[in-house]
């Protein structure tokens, strides 16, 4: 059912909801773990239960933490559960319905790109976008006219949050976010001249590499040591590269941002159109397709439940941001902005019985100061998933123990490996996990820990410690 958002209104008020059980202290052994940590019990908001049955411990499960990347599985079930599994995002070019193609190639009138929020459309998929209409025999464009009004516009200083303006965790959310608005620096090596090759992926106008990497002879003994630096020299880029790195290792790249999304995407556009062997008189610019537009390809990403298993084992920030903006746009007013489209993400929520309270849900993603949880919301969530049609997509999006994503380092050795489905989370001062923990027995646990403190780094060994307890009942 479509939910109509009233901003008005604010977030639906349910009767009822899911009752929280009361505080209930840690048995002994996840005490003993905790107590390693030397943190205190007032930093932790935890909660571990039996999927379907009865509270085994709850500290402060009522009270609000920063979740950092936990955050991540309250926006994807939201997703999942209202958008269903196989929703998928269309990307398309059209023309104008009376433009033509000359004997020469050339079209009269623009090229229009509907973009609708795709967080995964990467550049060889733009680059078989435009081959379509070199195959239909164009060979010289005017405008490319970017139709993003599926969102509002979101874009943010990439270095507000910490000062990092060139990660990729940091991009923009965008309804035209092509490979994540992220440029790939290459490093080859030379064996013949011993020295490093370095190269731009895509081969943008207007990006430089400065690569001063030292070529070392012999085996592989570690991986590249390298920093880099980026400058801005008007609207060009220059990535100064330092350091060294073997060159028995191979070749090795970073993802890096260079500019904002939109023109990103409008340079990535120049440069393949070229490659293609196209030429463009006009320039790439923002608009709105006219009705009549007449549609010549289209991309359609992958179903959803691949998307949110992207999202939550990588923890990808910019497509969850994408996501929510999504869900924004398909129920409740255009463009959709982050405001309305948290506000979307809480009714969906709120609908399924669950009491949210003083949840903030900011940008969807947990890449945030002010994102707020509880324990007893996020056991919740995850208590409803598991008897929802969708749980086996919303599950399986999660990183396994000791196997992949974010844990595939966490226990690998261990009888709990390959036993326990989570989401972590790391901010400075704050440390989260959630998720759901097999035993041996056969019986199945909710286990959430949201700890939020300058050494919240030493939740760590308290999380293990927890998944393989419960492994072990």
């Amino acid at each position: 059912m479509a939910i109509v958002v009233l901003m008005a209104l604010g977030v639906l008020g349910l009767s009822g909801g899911l009752a929280h059980a009361a505080d209930k202290a840690m048995p002994a052994e996840v005490a003993r773990a905790w107590a390693k940590t030397g943190l205190p019990e007032s930093s932790m908001s935890m909660v571990i239960e039996e999927v379907g049955g009865s509270r085994l411990a709850g500290v402060n499960a009522a009270e609000f933490k920063n979740p950092a990347s936990v955050m991540k599985l309250l926006t994807t079930w939201a997703a999942v559960s209202e958008l269903g599994p196989d929703f998928v995002w269309r990307t398309a070019l059209l023309i104008d319905e009376n433009a033509k193609i000359s004997d020469a190639g050339v079209l009269s009138g623009p090229v229009y790109l509907r973009a609708t929020g795709d967080p995964l459309i990467l550049l060889e998929d733009l680059w078989r976008l435009l081959r379509e209409l070199r195959f239909r025999g164009i060979t010289q464009i005017n405008d490319i006219v970017v139709d993003r009004s599926a969102f509002s516009e979101v874009a943010i200083n990439p270095g507000d949050f910490d000062g990092k303006p060139d990660r990729p965790y940091n991009a923009s959310p965008d309804a035209f976010m092509i490979g994540f608005g992220a440029l790939r620096l290459v490093f080859t090596p030379d064996l013949q001249a011993k020295r490093w090759r370095a190269f731009v992926d895509p081969p943008i106008a207007g990006v430089d590499i400065d690569s001063n990497i030292k070529y070392l002879d012999g085996s592989c003994r570690r991986g590249p040591n390298v920093g880099i630096r980026m400058v801005e020299n008007g609207n060009d880029v220059r990535f100064r590269v330092d350091g060294q790195a073997y060159g028995a290792c191979g070749e090795f790249d970073f993802y890096r941002l260079a500019f904002d999304q939109q023109a990103f995407a409008a340079r990535a556009l120049r440069s393949m159109w070229t490659e293609l062997g196209g030429t463009m008189t006009g320039d790439v610019k923002a608009g709105t397709t006219p009705n009549n537009a007449m549609p010549v390809a289209a991309h359609q990403s992958p179903p959803l439940a691949e998307v949110i298993r992207l999202v939550n084992k990588r923890s990808n920030n910019v497509m969850t941001r994408v996501l929510m903006l999504t869900l924004g746009a398909q129920f409740g007013p255009r463009p959709a902005t982050v405001a309305s489209s948290a506000e979307v993400v809480k009714q969906i929520i709120s609908r399924q019985g669950i009491e949210l309270g003083q949840t903030v849900v900011d940008n969807g993603s947990g890449l945030s100061r002010d994102a707020r949880l509880s324990a007893d919301v996020m056991s919740d969530i995850l208590q409803h998933a598991w008897r929802s049609p969708t749980m086996p997509e919303f599950v399986s999006s999660m990183a396994i123990l000791g196997i992949d994503g974010t844990l595939r380092r966490r226990l690998s050795n261990n009888d709990a490996r390959g036993y326990a489905n989570m989401k972590t989370g790391a901010l400075k001062n704050a440390r989260a996990i959630a998720g759901y923990v097999l035993a041996q027995s056969g019986k199945r646990y909710v286990f959430v820990s949201l700890v939020n403190h300058p050494q919240a780094y030493k939740a760590r060994d308290f999380e293990n410690a927890v998944m393989d307890w419960l492994n072990e009942r």
